[in-house]
């Protein structure tokens, strides 16, 4: 078996692989959801123009031919002779794009059309495989973030570290966290999603097992930070590879890979029980647990890596001028969806250019890298503020980013420690099994947020904003009313109702940030989204652990009062997305 999975990771895909998947382009059907999808963008279209269309296309510029009648030779989506399964068809419409793109390469072109022809296929059982698997990978960010989380108090006891000190331990994976979203995020542009994706867990469940072995406190920070480089690569490059192989028209199905975030606490929460709430030495008990969640994100790399033909994504195929994969990976996804696909190389060459006309296609890694930093350009940026009420949306989504960042962890992070000093009915702390038993409860309420969270935002008069912000707010609340006793009854009930609106409260964030920002420079509002979140996620620990131990309940406090803030600033959020699709 390893053998075939080390081929299969430097396989070269061929369209000789997959037989009877491909159709006549004038055969071609549009899947049913991508129809409803585009008639709901020309209605919205039709609806912001006002009639205005001339003067639409003036300010839109050469590139908004398609949308002309013939401007430049391209027929447009509205001309009367339109038809999507035709060559100037599917040039219109693919000169649409890449107008709002603002790049008109070959290599552009062409990643439009395939685009396209994923549409086409829809979601089907490759897809969902992929959603389990890119899963597992939110699964193991969270997984180790609370695990960590859960063996502080045994590195306070074993290291005799004072218990803020001791929180330096989650500044240590945080480190590691922001190193590796950077790193794989231009990485795997450069040397392929299949490598990447399956390279992080790998590294992660290296240093995770070897972590259990830290011979001292110091040395344990080192491995947590080591294998948060792995780990820190999960939310980019998951997130990325599955979107590039998710129909347009199923985007809602990205929101749904946020749900894998509380499983990993879950998880590692009854775990943690399990190994620390038990009879196990106070120096024996951390690392079992650490052992074991390192041989789990191990299966989950074997799951990927043994047990799953993952194709390279067609994009970076596209970019190092490996156009016939490209197109064989498409087929190969049809044949898996058991569908049909009318993508060929002549299509490809015929909207995007033939390779001996066309001298340069492949990118190199230099114009890769180029790419990547300029969404953090000021021409990439100053989109983001171009009307009034973008921006007022932009620097108030900018800031919920923030402020959850720091607010998360600073309770999330060290809730065992909070829960190991409550206090039982006859006054005494309550014992490491209570602990790490209640720690477990209050994962498990917390899991159905993120799932109700996909049905909640749809409600009338309710939408996005109003769940998100209620959610918010009940969380700040609830974390205050978390310090009102030290009654561990009153923690637990407090802390898991916490938990479940904070899930919802991340769910609908996630599904809120890329359906509010413009499709030209979504990817640069998303990005620097989540960049503030790991910025704010390095600052939680150094925040608590600056705190005096006099004062034990004073990041709770900043916790709650943080989120408070994010909540005022989602009230005045001028945008609702309820009911817009993205496409």
């Amino acid at each position: 078996m390893g053998f075939l999975a080390i081929r299969s990771l430097f396989h070269k895909d061929s369209v000789n692989d997959y037989h009877d998947v491909l159709v006549p382009l004038e055969k071609a059907q549009r899947h049913p959801t991508v129809e409803v999808e585009y008639a709901r963008r020309r209605s919205a279209e039709a609806h912001d123009n006002n009639g205005d269309l001339d003067g639409a296309k003036k300010e839109a510029g050469p590139l908004n031919a398609g949308e002309s009648s013939g401007e430049e030779g391209v027929m447009g989506t509205r001309s009367a002779n339109y038809s999507p399964y035709t060559i100037e068809g599917l040039r219109s419409e693919v000169m649409e794009d890449v107008a709002a793109s603002g790049h008109d390469s070959t290599y552009d072109l062409k990643s439009k059309v395939i685009n396209k022809a994923i549409q086409d296929i829809g979601m089907g059982r490759y897809n969902w495989e992929l959603f389990i698997l890119c899963g597992f990978g939110w699964c193991a960010d969270n997984l180790w973030l609370q695990g960590i989380a859960v063996t502080l108090p045994s590195l306070q006891a074993e290291f005799g570290i004072s218990e803020t000190r001791v929180r330096y331990t989650t500044c240590a994976l945080f480190t590691g966290l922001c190193v590796g979203a950077g790193f794989w995020g231009i990485g795997s542009d450069i040397m392929g999603r299949r490598l990447a994706f399956n390279l992080t867990l790998l590294i992660a469940s290296v240093f995770g097992i070897a972590a259990g072995a830290a011979p001292s406190w110091i040395g344990a920070c080192g491995l947590f930070a080591a294998l948060g480089v792995g780990v820190g690569g999960n939310l980019p490059v998951d997130g990325a590879l599955f979107l590039e192989f998710l129909p347009t028209a199923s985007g809602r199905h990205l929101t749904l890979l946020s749900v894998w975030w509380p499983v990993g606490q879950l998880v590692a929460s009854l775990i943690g029980w399990g190994f620390l709430g038990s009879h196990y030495a106070v120096d024996k008990g951390w690392r079992y647990f650490v052992y074991t969640m390192g041989a789990m994100t191990f299966v989950m790399f074997l799951s990927r890596f043994a047990l799953f033909h993952l194709f390279e994504s067609p994009k970076f195929l596209l970019s190092r001028g490996r156009q016939a994969e490209a197109v064989a990976v498409v087929h190969g996804m049809a044949s898996k969806n058991k569908t049909k696909t009318w993508l060929t190389e002549d299509i490809l060459n015929e909207i995007g250019g033939h390779p001996e006309v066309v001298q340069v296609q492949k990118l190199t890694n230099m114009e890769i890298v180029d790419r990547k930093l300029s969404s953090f350009s000021t021409e990439r940026i100053a989109p983001l503020f171009h009307t009034r009420k973008l921006a007022i949306t932009t620097l108030l989504l900018w800031f919920c980013w923030l402020t959850i960042g720091i607010g998360y962890p600073l309770f999330n992070a060290f809730l065992p420690q909070y829960l190991s000093n409550g206090r039982n009915a006859s006054g005494q702390r309550v014992s490491s099994y209570e602990t790490y038993r209640n720690y477990a409860i209050t994962s498990v309420v917390g899991v159905p947020g993120s799932i109700i969270a996909c049905y909640t935002v749809d409600i009338p008069y309710i939408g996005r904003k109003g769940t998100m912000a209620i959610a918010t707010m009940l969380s700040g609340i609830f974390l205050f009313l978390f310090t009102i006793s030290s009654d561990s009854k009153y923690q637990l009930g407090f802390s898991s109702v916490e938990a479940f609106f904070q899930n919802i409260m991340y769910g609908v964030l996630y599904a809120y940030t890329p359906e509010v920002f413009p499709a030209p420079n979504r990817g640069t509002g998303t990005g620097i989204s989540s960049f503030l979140n790991r910025i704010g996620g390095l600052c939680a620990p150094i925040i608590a652990a600056n705190i005096p131990d006099t004062s034990p309940e004073a990041p709770i406090f900043v916790s709650g009062a943080l989120l408070l803030a994010a909540f005022v600033a989602m009230i005045f959020l001028p945008i609702e997305t309820r009911g817009k699709q993205m496409l």
